[in-house]
């Protein structure tokens, strides 16, 4: 569509009102693709950098007007390709309404816009003694819009939910450039359906997110953090369904040998290379201390070396080790990270299914995630200048969405679909029910320019 008539006269109406287009081929580059390598991404016709919400109604109103597609945009920190470019489409940067408009302490609740950084709010919620809990390991860099669209979990979600958990109002607008208040910022709220719910996870095929009301809990004092070192992968998910048969830990992370080997290499902070898997487990709450000393008498009795602490440094240290995994593991190579989920007594069962495919496929795969949830991340290290290694490395990633339906899971607990994984919906939702999706994303966008071919 760029080179037509038609395409230049949409430019033109377009850069007319509104200021911030972007439509030099060159500075569109850098709104082309997420962190998704392998997902496709086309070439967009212009950037919208939306700083209002008439910049948002009117960019919608003329793509519905000529057609064009409307892919929006948080941080670009996106792990599935829903933010990636379609040829001829129009990005939608929603990174410049990025301001914390209210934290309202009594009622503990922020309203915010959609380019507030993840982390940046549960800084300004700090100041007030407060704490914005859903923690993606991309928490320092991932934006607020991108959390409600991909219903993005982390750390804390065994215990504390994910973003959906934590939302009770959205302000968007429709495909029809229609804008839409969902939800009340009240704790309990039943009258009509949960439109709240629907939008938030719909990967931006609904709706464009203006603004949001959250919930905020107060800060928990200093958290007991274990770290159990395990001679095999195996020990450590046995000390993890032994932890939580009978307790609420705040979060446990698991990685294996091949992450904390790289996560050692790019922070020398003294993690044993040697280890079979590292759980790092932290609870929060009443009696702290001794539900960390139970679970290091469950690790210690599965062979595990345990070092506790309550010192909230030290803790937090520990916890940065986990979230450092993806940059560890991208100084080792081109990584392709999968996101799967399964019930947590079939943590051995997917485990075991991982191992065998990267002997199969002849790939090195470095797992690491929540293991309270269920919800592993193993990450294929590959180079992308072998055409082979590309291919291998694209096939390992399907054999383990297959190793997790295959045990009753999900093709993705908390990075979404996109375009990514958009050939595995069908594995998992019936025809029925994808075709009530299509059903209800029509009457959101009834000309489907909303990231159409996305997620669903």
């Amino acid at each position: 569509m760029s080179t037509t008539p038609v395409a230049g006269e949409f430019q033109a109406k377009l850069t007319a009102v509104i200021p911030t287009v972007v439509t030099d081929p060159a500075s569109l580059e850098a709104y082309r693709r997420d962190h998704a390598l392998l997902a496709p991404a086309g070439t967009p016709l212009a950037a919208v950098r939306a700083r209002a919400v008439e910049d948002v109604v009117a960019t919608i109103a003329l793509c519905r007007e000529y057609g064009v597609p409307l892919v929006t945009r948080g941080a670009g920190t996106g792990l599935a390709g829903a933010a990636n470019a379609l040829d001829g489409c129009v990005v939608l940067s929603m990174a410049g309404m990025n301001r914390i408009l209210e934290i309202d302490p009594v009622a503990r609740t922020a309203r915010v816009q959609p380019g507030v950084i993840n982390g940046d709010l549960d800084r300004a919620a700090r100041e007030q003694g407060l704490w914005y809990v859903p923690d993606p390991g991309s928490r320092a860099i991932c934006s607020i819009g991108g959390n409600l669209a991909t219903n993005a979990g982390g750390m804390c979600c065994a215990k504390y939910g994910v973003t959906r958990d934590h939302v009770l109002t959205i302000t968007a607008v429709l495909g029809t450039g229609e804008v839409v208040h969902t939800g009340r910022a009240t704790r309990k709220d039943v009258v009509g359906l949960d439109l709240t719910r629907l939008l938030i996870g719909s990967e931006g095929t609904l709706a464009v997110f203006l603004e949001a009301t959250v919930r905020l809990r107060p800060r928990p004092a200093s958290p007991a953090t274990v770290a159990a070192t395990f001679p095999t992968v195996a020990a450590a998910i046995e000390s993890v369904l032994e932890l939580t048969a009978g307790a609420d830990p705040a979060a446990v992370e698991l990685m294996d040998n091949a992450t904390v080997r790289a996560v050692e290499a790019h922070t020398r902070m003294g993690l044993d290379v040697t280890a079979g898997a590292v759980v790092l487990a932290q609870f929060d709450g009443a009696g702290v201390g001794g539900q960390a000393a139970a679970y290091s008498q469950i690790a210690e009795r599965l062979g595990a070396e345990t070092f506790a602490t309550d010192d909230p440094d030290d803790g937090e240290a520990l916890m940065t080790a986990r979230r450092l995994a993806i940059p560890a593991l991208e100084q080792l190579g081109t990584i392709l990270l999968d996101d799967v989920g399964v019930a947590v007594h079939h943590l051995p069962e997917l485990v075991a299914a991982i191992e065998a495919i990267a002997v199969r496929r002849g790939v090195s795969i470095a797992t690491f995630g929540h293991a309270a949830d269920g919800n592993l991340h193993p990450t294929v290290v590959f180079d992308p200048a072998d055409p082979a290694a590309v291919a291998a490395a694209r096939g390992a990633f399907d054999d383990i969405l297959d190793a997790g339906l295959a045990l009753g899971g999900t093709v993705s607990g908390e990075h979404g679909i996109g375009s990514l994984k958009f050939g595995h919906v069908e594995h998992q939702i019936g025809p029925v029910e994808r075709a009530l999706m299509h059903r209800v994303k029509a009457a959101f966008d009834p000309d489907g320019i909303l990231n159409p071919g996305r997620a669903y």
